[in-house]
């Protein structure tokens, strides 16, 4: 496990609802809940959970297994997991070192994510392996932008964000592609950098 990234996930945790769940949360909650609607009846992997701000947005019913490197995120989750009328099983893993076998989920859903794995094409590859063929990928991210100047300031931006959380340049559409998915759709909710990406196995 990254034992940098737990820890810097760990810290965050106290204070991670105050930060997101008043403004970023509201704003994107049409477009979550229009998202997370594409959950289907199979077994779903959920990365990254958080502390569980999006399982308000999931449909009832469905089989989710829920991961996330940082145990103290996983336990300010536990009372939004409990509320859901579902079955959820939550983890506490780094996504590069997941002992699922291959082909094991159906779909799998990513939320404001991939701007914090370390390695983000080693992730999503460890993601395409867990997936079965014709499987879903469906993300949910912020990104980097290919605009002036919000391009610019995102560079300038990333040295320290990184330290603190995210990273705000990523070019997350074409990590996908590079680790071998097929996209299936990209849509943009803000400019171009907070966007919908559809992908499969």
């Amino acid at each position: 496990m990254d034992d940098a990234t737990r820890r810097k996930w760990d810290r965050a945790a106290a204070n991670f609802d105050l930060m997101a769940s008043r403004g970023p949360e509201k704003r994107w909650a049409p477009f979550k809940r229009e998202f997370f609607s594409r959950m289907g009846e199979g077994r779903i992997l959920f990365l990254a959970v958080g502390t569980g701000l999006d399982f308000p947005f999931f449909p009832a019913g469905r089989q989710i297994v829920g991961i996330d490197i940082s145990q103290k995120m996983l336990d300010q989750a536990r009372p939004r997991v409990d509320a859901y009328p579902g079955d959820v099983e939550l983890h506490q893993l780094d996504v590069h070192e997941m002992p699922f076998e291959d082909a094991s989920f159906d779909q799998i859903f990513t939320s404001c994510t991939f701007c914090s794995v370390p390695r983000p094409v080693a992730g999503l590859e460890a993601l395409r392996r867990v997936l079965r063929p014709g499987g879903e990928l469906h993300m949910f991210e912020h990104t980097g932008s290919r605009w002036f100047p919000f391009n610019l300031m995102m560079n300038v931006m990333t040295p320290l964000s990184r330290r603190l959380g995210p990273e705000m340049n990523r070019d997350t559409v074409g990590n996908v592609e590079q680790a071998g998915f097929r996209l299936t759709g990209v849509r943009h909710v803000f400019l171009d950098v907070v966007k919908t990406i559809h992908a499969s196995a």
